[in-house]
């Protein structure tokens, strides 16, 4: 049966991507392009359990997209299954509040947004004019990472600064990691029935990290806004702070506010603090080891992430589950406790000994005996989700 799908995620500076079968559910091949725009980029492809890495003369996306294609040219089985492109988009703006199928207005509307996203919507356009080009007469999909949070209700994405500015250029909070979100709301429906009817809180924490509260299967509230800078520190960004900084930063280091906002995104967060490695596993290792500043950076994004589920917990009836995912919430056992440990006003606790063997890739439940409310840790994913928008919007 003919259901491949080809999921590109394009970056400024890497592209992952995957092809899925099965309505989804099987990886046929999939893989990474590092390091693009430098003399040092490669690709690797990994299928049936064996890797592959190409190094690449020419680091450009359409190079990269030139390879998937080349590959697939040598897999005859599996190009030929192929029925469409699906790809993932940051930003959507107000234009988007679904996943569509790509055409010029389309496009026209994904490069209105890139003022919001500069760095992701310039890379996902080129992402998607080499793949229109290289597999001409597949139908092609958006899949809007902001999707999902245009449920929120103006006292929730509207900023406090004149209404003009939201009239005129439309800046408002937007969230991200709407995919994952999405897929997280599906899966815990169906291995807790009834979740869609109660309340959802979820920490999607990695190098990117935000959190968002779902209400009756639709964003109420999230932590990330106009762009991915705002809410949760994170593994090079800062996360929310005094938007004075931003001058103080660019005054007393003599920098433009560019170079101060640079600061904020790329040299902050676990890396600024710990001054020693923005990955999570690193620094578990050196706190083991002694290193105080590992220890605090994860006490700190422990803490903000504590404080920013306790917020969105406002738009929320109850408290009914809380969600860990997203490569540091599914794998840090350590952060999950750190971060439990800082609910504990509102009843919430787990038990240690299921935290700390949770299995690596699988759905469980966490909580201790005497909470009441669920706590789980569930693998997120979003090549799932843009491949089965992807078959729905090609099949109606």
């Amino acid at each position: 049966m003919k259901d491949g799908i080809l999921v590109i995620n394009c970056g400024s500076s890497s592209l992952k991507f995957a092809v899925l079968s099965h309505a989804g559910q099987h990886i046929l091949v999939e893989g990474i392009a590092d390091k693009l725009g430098s003399n040092l980029s490669s690709i690797t492809f990994k299928c049936d359990g064996e890797k592959k890495q190409i190094i690449l003369d020419d680091g450009s996306h359409k190079n990269a997209i030139t390879q998937i294609k080349l590959w697939l040219d040598s897999h005859p089985n599996i190009h030929d299954s192929l029925i469409g492109v699906g790809h993932r988009v940051v930003h959507g703006g107000e234009t988007f509040s679904k996943s569509v199928l790509i055409n010029q207005k389309v496009v026209d509307g994904i490069e209105e947004c890139a003022k919001f996203a500069p760095l992701h919507n310039p890379a996902h356009l080129k992402g998607i004019e080499i793949a229109s080009e290289l597999f001409p007469g597949l139908p092609q999909v958006a899949v809007f990472d902001t999707a999902f949070h245009q449920t929120l209700t103006p006292e929730q994405y509207l900023y406090p600064i004149p209404m003009g500015l939201y009239r005129d250029h439309h800046f408002r909070k937007y969230g991200f990691h709407g995919t994952s979100y999405r897929y997280i709301s599906k899966q815990l429906a169906t291995i807790s029935k009834g979740s869609h009817q109660q309340g959802v809180l979820v920490a999607h924490l990695g190098n990117g990290a935000s959190i968002c509260a779902i209400n009756q299967g639709e964003s109420s509230d999230t932590s990330m806004g106009i762009t991915p800078l705002e809410g949760l520190m994170m593994g090079t960004r800062s996360g929310s702070l005094d938007p004075s900084l931003l001058s103080f930063i660019s005054q007393a280091e003599d920098i433009s506010a560019q170079a101060a906002l640079d600061i904020l995104n790329k040299k902050s967060g676990l890396l600024g603090i710990s001054e020693l490695s923005n990955d999570c596993r690193t620094l578990e290792e050196a706190m083991t080891s002694g290193d105080e500043r590992a220890k605090l950076a994860l006490e700190m994004f422990a803490a903000r992430t504590a404080k920013y589920l306790a917020s969105a917990a406002t738009t929320l009836e109850n408290i009914d589950h809380i969600v860990f995912t997203g490569g540091i919430g599914e794998n840090s056992s350590y952060l999950r406790q750190a971060v439990c440990n800082r609910l504990k006003a509102f009843n919430i606790s787990i038990d240690s000994e299921l935290n700390e063997s949770a299995p690596r890739g699988e759905n469980l439940n966490i909580k201790a005996q005497t909470c009441t409310t669920n706590v789980w840790v569930i693998p997120t994913n979003e090549e799932l989700m843009i491949a089965l928008d992807t078959i729905n919007l090609i099949q109606h």
